[in-house]
């Protein structure tokens, strides 16, 4: 049975402070509701979930030295990583694809289910359930990913028995030619010769994608992953900009 979460946890974790400085805030009579009493009792639990609603994209407001507070108790993001930005909480020389949700829900408990390289584009999704990170990432769950990718020149056939140059064997779902009206807007065509081509994989690590295109003969000049599983990357959403999104099995609010 999921316990609704004190005020005092929730503001600690919305607004990255230490639950002595979120009590400290309360006795100061810093926090209050939307109606301007002040919340006095620490332990006073919140709990703003409407049963029509999905409780996960549901939130109590408390008003914290006069600004709105939206106080979640868990998250789930879709982000558009752009080109040129690391998936990384820290970097000394490129932007962060962390840097870009820093208005996000828990941004502070964000962690990304997975990576995409500085030259790949496209769905990167990050939550603040482990649970959730390891349900999409760990090999033993085989969820697909879903890629288009601009290539210099036609690609063969892969054999059955195709082995990439470090002694790894792709497990490809789907493979085939993608037609230009087929692209996905955030697929960034630079050669208006290039070919395109769609590839689903249970994996897609350590380049994998453009090491598998390389062992069929072409290159890789542009890259975007459109699918994660069951989550796909919208035509709408734009490059840096992310998306809230239910969390699935957490019955949280």
């Amino acid at each position: 049975m999921f316990v609704v979460p004190r005020l005092c946890d929730l503001l600690a974790r919305n607004l990255g402070i230490s639950k002595t400085a979120a009590a400290r805030l309360m006795a100061e009579e810093r926090v209050r509701d939307l109606q301007g009493v002040a919340y006095v009792d620490r332990k006073v639990a919140l709990d703003d979930c409407d049963d029509s609603d999905d409780c996960t994209l549901t939130a109590p407001t408390v008003v914290v030295d006069g600004e709105e507070i939206r106080l979640w108790s868990t998250a789930l993001v879709m982000l558009h990583k752009p080109i040129g930005v690391v998936t990384a909480l820290r970097d000394n020389i490129h932007p962060t694809a962390y840097d870009l949700m820093r208005d996000a829900p828990l941004f502070h408990e964000l962690r990304s289910a997975g990576r995409l390289d500085l030259d790949t584009s496209g769905l990167l999704l990050w939550t603040t359930e482990g649970a959730l990170i390891q349900r999409l990432t760990h090999p033993k769950r085989r969820v697909p990913r879903t890629y288009q990718a601009a290539l210099t020149g036609p690609f063969a056939t892969p054999p059955a028995d195709l082995v990439l140059d470090d002694g790894h064997r792709p497990e490809i779902v789907e493979l085939r030619d993608l037609a230009r009206g087929d692209a996905h807007p955030a697929l960034i065509v630079s050669d208006a010769a290039a070919l395109l081509a769609t590839v689903t994989i249970v994996g897609g690590a350590y380049h994998e994608v453009r090491r598998l295109f390389a062992a069929l003969g072409s290159h890789v000049l542009g890259l975007c992953r459109t699918k994660f599983g069951d989550y796909a990357l919208p035509d709408d959403l734009a490059p840096g900009d992310w998306r809230q999104l239910p969390v699935p099995g957490t019955g949280a609010p």
